[in-house]
This record gives C-alpha cells, sequence and structure tokens, in this order.
C-alpha cells in the first residue's frame, strides 16, 4: 500500500509539543490547511479504542466534514497509531531532541485527490501546527 509521510522539525520541547498535538483546545487553533478554513470544535479520547473528532469547515460556511479516527496504539509523546473514519492506516512520530521535536506523519493516501495534493493539504497542516506551536510557547 502507498504511504505518504510529512515531517516537521518544531522549536518546541517534546512535552509541549504532544499537548499541542493531543489537546482539543489546542488542536482548534492549528487544524486547517489555510486561512479560509478552521476548526471550530475538537474532542480528543485519547485512549486505546478511543475516537478524535475535528470538525474542519471552511470559514464562510460553504463545506464542513467531521475529521475522525480511532486510536489503536498510544506510546505516550513517542507515537500515535491510528485508523482514520474511512479505514486508512496513520502513524504520528514524535522524536524530542533537546529543546526541539521532530515529528513525522505517515497516512494511507485516499482515493479522490491526487497523492500531492494531499501531501501538499497535511504539509499545510504540520506547518500550521508548528507554527502555532512555535508561537504559543
Amino acid at each position: 500500500m502507498k504511504q505518504i509521510t510529512v515531517t516537521a522539525n518544531i522549536k518546541a520541547p517534546l512535552t509541549i509539543v504532544w499537548k499541542c498535538w493531543t489537546e482539543p483546545n489546542h488542536v482548534q487553533n492549528w487544524n486547517f490547511a489555510s486561512s479560509d478554513w478552521h476548526c471550530p470544535t475538537a474532542e480528543n479520547d485519547l485512549k486505546i479504542g478511543g475516537e478524535f473528532h475535528y470538525m474542519m469547515a471552511a470559514k464562510d460556511g460553504s463545506f464542513s466534514f467531521d475529521f475522525w479516527g480511532t486510536f489503536m496504539n498510544i506510546q505516550e509523546e513517542k507515537s500515535l497509531e491510528i485508523i482514520l473514519g474511512d479505514g486508512r492506516k496513520m502513524s504520528v512520530l514524535f522524536e524530542g531532541i533537546g529543546e526541539e521535536t521532530n515529528i513525522t506523519e505517515i497516512f494511507e493516501p485516499e482515493e479522490i485527490n491526487s497523492t500531492e495534493l494531499q501531501k501538499e493539504g497535511w504539509q499545510s497542516i504540520l506547518d500550521n501546527f508548528k507554527k502555532y506551536t512555535e508561537g504559543h510557547f
């Protein structure tokens, strides 16, 4: 199965990065690819078998969807293994290096949009996460 990988180096300690990634009040501030979108609601039941639900919405109200998944494996401050709502697999890897953290997301592409478009979109969200996390702490 083909996979897409996106990465970022966050200039913030692992503990902060983990909080910003997993706590809903933080997720709402970064989980969108462009400034004309937002994440008006976020829920996260961070346990094996628990689900996350992040509402992704155009600010003009023209479109929204529930981006969700189920946690299959959690290693705190190390990795998340997720089955997305449409059955695709996703992994998020966290590697703390001093006062910085590397994040790697690996996911199976969906079949509607091109691989390039998906990679760009997910990288944009990850870049938004980086900007939020570095500017917040």
